[in-house]
């Protein structure tokens, strides 16, 4: 069991997103090149976030990405599940036959230890990751603090602020 590079390149590229929502769409140019994702492997993700409605595509002059939600209803197991990342413990992918296609001796406990994680992981929301990333930043991002974030979705009126 581990979260690959497919999850974990996705809800980073999800916090960026959301980091930078307030200032309008985000290219997923400046997300490559922030996180150090290559872009076609961002393209590929970002259209499995699309498909499932995380992020909505604006194009034109100053288009880009921008959240499809409010940042405090997607959590971190929607941008998995978005990207196709199985999380499961079990060898047998749930269907019992681990163990000379039979039920081995482990299995509920691995079934458990699924169903932690992904009630771990729909508990935080991609607001909650936001929140402690400005949090680290520190007064430098004081500017930022003041907007209201959870309005970054496309569409969305946007308080201006200096």
């Amino acid at each position: 069991m581990r979260l690959t590079t497919k999850g974990r390149f996705a809800v980073t590229a999800m916090i960026d997103l959301a980091l930078r929502c307030a200032d309008g769409p985000v290219t997923l140019a400046g997300i490559a090149d922030r996180q150090k994702i290559s872009l076609s492997y961002l393209e590929q993700l970002f259209g499995k976030l699309r498909r499932f409605e995380l992020v909505s595509s604006v194009r034109g002059p100053g288009g880009g990405y921008a959240l499809a939600r409010e940042m405090d209803v997607i959590t971190v197991a929607d941008i998995i599940a978005a990207v196709d990342e199985p999380l499961d413990a079990t060898s047998c992918g749930g269907k019992e036959n681990c163990h000379d296609e039979h039920r081995c001796m482990t299995h509920e406990l691995w079934t458990n230890l699924n169903r932690r994680m992904y009630e771990y992981l729909h508990s935080v929301t991609l607001a909650s990751l936001v929140e402690q990333q400005r949090q680290k930043a520190g007064p430098v991002s004081v500017l930022r603090d003041e907007r209201n974030t959870t309005a970054c979705r496309s569409g969305s009126k946007l308080p201006l602020t200096a």
